[in-house]
């Protein structure tokens, strides 16, 4: 047995107060009393001694009762009741009779030789039985206080001082033994009462909180404090509150379903249903009711989701382990959650196993003609609802069994589409599902007609049942009732514009594909942006169809500018709507940077035109775009509108799809090289076809481009270009020829002779380079300050003789060859040659392979001496 009474181990804990800690004392003395003096004289005398233990005896308690009484009110020098001093003796192991025995010897001079001082093994005694009831205390599994026993006291003074109403000498004893044990959860619910009392809820709250979570084993206080959480909205707590209570009791349905519905209550659809699931584990065979009732609410919860395969697997577990409680409801709900998913053999077989309707099937009579035939009826007994025969209707319908379906069909017809129209259409949607329109149409007829009824869907499968039966006019208006209900139908618009140009009505086509939408409401509205791609798809091709190509434009610009918004407002290009043509189309302009928005608004035009971007290329794929953007540049080109063409270019390069793929980057560069040569843009050209050289220098075709542009720009900047690039590959032969021109045009005629003779090296055999050579010897010779004039002409004579060896008798070498002899003032040798050109008829050439010599020939008409060149060069036309 403890050493400790029974009602001073409740006080010491902070069960019970002060004063009924006495109360229970004086009690308990009061039967012990009693007791001994009933008892035999053997215990009295086994009593008696036993007095000597303090801890244990009655008698000793009883004779300094008195003084006790007298005494409990006294308070010492420090402030601390007597009472609490003699606690906090009991708990280290002090004798409180040996505490009054001192302060009567300090007051008495007495005291000496007291017979009730404790000996030695009475110490050792209680000693010794402290140590079993914490060995006891060990060994028990419940979670014990982690109040010191030291602190007890001063625990129980402080609920005495909160009872007392001294609140704040209470909260400094509290926040003391939180220091001085900091996981104790004594101290943290007392100082919840104080506050809850004081009326501040919100830290009351608080500290019980962390009170639970120091003894998180006490269900009742966690469910205590989720109903608080709940009185100051904290849902999100509450549910917190209500997962710790589940913890340590997770048998508890009523905890489970609380927790459940505050999941529903912040939209938490799965959380909420895997704690319904828990609770019809939890249910007894004997709550088949609950169980029905919590399983219907469960499967249309899950059906509200989208999630037909729980809410089938939630009734069909109810529906199995109940049959007896199945009602019409649960049939209906079953029958409804099967015809969703398609399992109409599964519905069918509930509908006949719980509604009472019954399905035979009888074997017809055969003869020699005929083969053996099956016959299926149905019986629907009185009292069935409607919607369960409509679903068994439906079931027969899909399961392609249409014998018995005609007698409940012609019930439905009986009823008031008004009130039945849901009915008519379910049947008339299952009828449309297998191809049955003859049957559907009367049921669709009846709800276009009807009030409430008439509505755009309803119209929309009225228009797909005419289309389907071959009435074209009359589904052609079915969809004009459904395109002026619901504007923004997408699908009806695209049937109706099919079958406008079926009947011959290009202009109501068109008309039917007219865009849905303003321009803001694409740039903010991804969904929006989606069925009006859709719409602009459909009336690109029709417009192309028809050889419309100005609309045809404005249509691919408008696609591509929901595409390129970001990009056309980094190349600062914009799209406008403009009548200069003498119609309003859609045009590409450049603006300035000023014209731009600002950058807040970038950043959420941005933001916008991102998710827009995520849904237009789920409509159509990367390579579906670069097709788009491709035809897009063809027809600028082929209406003439270069400047656009380059636009649309510049504005593609800046989107990172496109830009980051190698190969497309290149084909767009080349496009809008092209573009700029035909828009006359030299340079911009040159911009273009100098980034292309750096890249391939040993390319020929390029060489001639470059040559092209050089001579329509009328630029000499690229005289330095061909220089740095001529230092890092002087082997290459286009670079030598191209580099004498620039120095022979700019009369440096000594470099131009040695960069053609550096040619000349290389391909000796061409007729081009001792031309070049040629020219340069006879344009030297032909300065006024001049040594060595004979020679010059002399060694300039015998390359254009090479020249005419190498390049044959022809109209061309002739007329060069005379044309040198002129300038040099040799008139009458010049006449002998000009004769020979004149008798050559001009080639007519059908096309020649480009050479690197024919596509740099043109650069030497910029000399003073005009040449000949052959024909079949690009000139200026197109690529070679």
């Amino acid at each position: 047995m403890s050493g400790f009474s029974p009602e001073l181990i409740d006080y010491l804990e902070g069960t019970i107060s002060f004063e009924e800690f006495e109360k229970r004392r004086e009690e308990r003395l009061a039967n012990e009393k009693q007791d001994s003096l009933e008892t035999s004289a053997d215990a009295a005398e086994c009593n008696t001694d036993d007095a000597s233990i303090p801890s244990t005896s009655g008698k000793g308690r009883t004779k300094r009762h008195n003084i006790d009484d007298d005494d409990d009110d006294e308070e010492t020098p420090d402030g601390v009741s007597k009472s609490i001093h003699r606690a906090f003796a009991s708990m280290i192991g002090e004798d409180e009779d040996d505490e009054d025995e001192e302060e009567e010897e300090e007051q008495d001079g007495e005291g000496e030789g007291n017979p009730e001082q404790p000996s030695v093994g009475d110490v050792f005694a209680l000693e010794m039985e402290i140590d079993r009831e914490n060995k006891k205390m060990m060994r028990e599994k419940r979670p014990r206080s982690k109040l010191p026993r030291a602190l007890r006291g001063l625990m129980g003074e402080a609920n005495i001082r909160f009872a007392r109403g001294e609140k704040e000498e209470a909260i400094i004893m509290c926040m003391e033994i939180i220091r001085q044990a900091p996981l104790a959860y004594e101290p943290f619910s007392t100082l919840a009462m104080i506050y809850e009392d004081q009326g501040d809820m919100e830290k009351s709250l608080q500290f019980e909180l962390i009170a639970a979570h120091l003894n998180p084993s006490d269900t009742e206080e966690w469910v205590r404090l989720a109903e608080m959480s709940l009185e100051q909205d904290n849902i999100k707590q509450a549910i917190f509150c209500y997962s710790k209570a589940i913890k340590y009791n997770p048998t508890n349905v009523r905890y489970l379903w609380e927790r459940s519905s505050l999941y529903e209550q912040v939209g938490d659809h799965k959380m909420a249903m895997d704690g319904y699931r828990r609770i019809l584990n939890l249910l007894s065979p004997a709550d088949g009711e609950r169980f029905m009732q919590l399983a219907r609410d469960m499967a249309k919860s899950y059906y509200e989701t989208n999630d037909v395969a729980s809410a089938i697997g939630i009734i069909e577990e109810a529906v199995s382990k109940h049959q007896n409680l199945v009602s019409i409801e649960d049939v209906n709900i079953a029958a409804e959650l099967y015809i969703s998913n398609k399992q109409y053999d599964k519905a069918l077989e509930i509908i006949t196993q719980f509604s009472g309707i019954t399905l035979k099937k009888t074997e017809n009579e055969t003869t020699e003609n005929t083969a053996d035939t099956e016959t299926v009826t149905c019986h629907v007994p009185d009292g069935v609802p409607i919607d369960i025969t409509i679903k068994m209707m439906l079931c027969l319908i899909h399961l392609n069994i249409l014998e018995p379906v005609n007698p409940m069909l012609t019930t439905l017809m009986e009823q008031n589409p008004e009130e039945m129209g849901d009915l008519y259409l379910d049947v008339a949607e299952a009828f449309l599902e297998v191809g049955e329109y003859n049957s559907a149409l009367p049921l669709l007829s009846a709800l276009v007609c009807s009030e409430k009824y008439n509505l755009a869907v309803v119209w929309l499968r009225h228009a797909d049942c005419l289309k389907a039966l071959g009435h074209m006019e009359k589904a052609a208006e079915s969809y004009s009732k459904v395109v002026e209900m619901a504007p923004l139908h997408l699908d009806a618009r695209i049937s109706l514009s099919t079958l406008e140009q079926q009947l011959g009505h290009p202009e109501k086509a068109l008309e039917a594909l007219e865009p849905m939408y303003d321009p803001d409401t694409l740039a903010q509205d991804a969904n929006a942006a989606q069925q009006e791609l859709k719409l602009l798809l459909h009336r690109s091709t029709l417009l192309f169809s028809q050889g419309r190509m100005y609309d045809y434009v404005d249509t691919l610009l408008t696609m591509l500018a929901m595409l390129l918004k970001i990009a056309m407002n980094r190349a600062q290009v914009c799209l406008i709507s403009s009548s200069k043509s003498g119609e309003r189309h859609l045009y590409l302009i450049k603006v300035s940077r000023d014209k731009i928005s600002d950058n807040d608004e970038q950043d959420t035009t941005n933001c916008d035109a991102k998710a827009v971007f995520a849904v237009l290329t789920s409509v159509l794929t990367k390579d579906d775009w670069w097709t788009l953007l491709l035809k897009a540049i063809y027809a600028l080109c082929d209406l003439s509108r270069y400047k656009e063409g380059e636009l649309l270019v510049d504005s593609s390069l800046e989107y990172y799809c496109f830009y980051d793929d190698r190969q497309k980057r290149k084909e767009l560069e080349y496009f809008g090289l092209s573009a700029a040569i035909l828009d006359k843009n030299f340079r911009k050209a040159y911009n273009y076809i100098r980034l292309m050289l750096m890249e391939n220098v040993s390319k020929p075709q390029l060489w001639n481009i470059f040559n092209q542009v050089t001579m329509h720009s009328q630029d000499v900047r690229h005289h330095r270009f061909c220089l740095r690039l001529m230092l890092k590959n002087p082997e290459n032969l286009a670079l030598c020829v191209l580099s004498g021109h620039n120095a022979f045009v700019s009369g440096s005629f000594k470099h131009a002779l040695a960069q053609y003779v550096q040619a000349f090296r290389m391909k000796p055999d061409d007729p081009l380079h001792n031309l070049c050579i040629g020219l340069t010897f006879i344009h030297m010779a032909s300065q006024k300050f001049v040594l060595k004039r004979h020679a010059l002409l002399v060694q300039g004579f015998s390359f254009l003789n090479r020249y005419l060896n190498l390049r044959g008798p022809c109209q061309e070498a002739y007329y060069n060859l005379g044309r040198a002899l002129h300038q040099m003032g040799l008139t009458h040798f010049a006449i002998h040659y000009y004769q020979k050109a004149l008798e050559f008829p001009p080639l007519q050439l059908k096309g020649i392979q480009m050479t690197l010599a024919t596509a740099t020939l043109q650069i030497t008409s910029r000399v003073s001496l005009p040449l000949l060149t052959p024909t079949g060069c690009c000139q200026g036309r197109g690529f070679c």
